[in-house]
């Protein structure tokens, strides 16, 4: 396993984190509905909207699961929070960097994983990943993919204190 990468620039990155001020604030349903609207559209396990502390992802809203963090260090989120892109693991037991990750080896037997990051936008900085989860391998179509990365910027707009457009 791969642990999660932690930047030169993380301060700078725990400061965007901060200033957003939502680490461990109540469930919202406005950030819900985007989780539960992917579970239904991607047929997934697991959906959440990660936000990345210094240790922890931590999850501002989580579908098919009931935990609410879990370590950084072993997290996919800490790894696709710096992706440009979307990031996509279709088979986590053929990727080195994950397949004898705990989440996949054990509970909850994470097969899938695809991920678009959120940024802070004052400084750029990304904060987090909103992303969806599977137990069984899988591909994602381009209008699968421009769907998740619709849904990601919902996040960030809501994250960042924009109304939802």
């Amino acid at each position: 396993m791969l642990k999660a990468p932690i930047p030169t620039d993380e301060e700078r990155r725990m400061d965007a984190v901060k200033r957003l001020n939502i680490l461990d604030t109540k469930p919202e349903a406005r950030f819900d509905e985007l989780t539960k609207t992917a579970i239904k559209r991607f047929n997934v396990a697991i959906s959440t909207i990660t936000v990345i502390d210094k240790d922890r992802e931590w999850y501002k809203s989580c579908q098919g699961t009931q935990s609410h963090s879990e370590l950084r260090e072993i997290s996919f989120c800490g790894h696709a929070m710096f992706s440009r892109d979307i990031f996509i693991v279709e088979n986590t037991l053929k990727d080195e960097r994950f397949a004898n990750n705990p989440m996949v080896v054990g509970p909850p037997y994470i097969r899938f994983y695809a991920g678009v990051a959120i940024h802070e936008r004052k400084s750029d900085q990304p904060i987090g990943v909103f992303c969806i989860k599977d137990t069984q391998p899988r591909t994602m179509s381009p209008e699968d993919i421009v769907f998740l990365v619709e849904l990601a910027k919902k996040a960030e707009d809501m994250l960042n204190g924009e109304a939802s457009k």
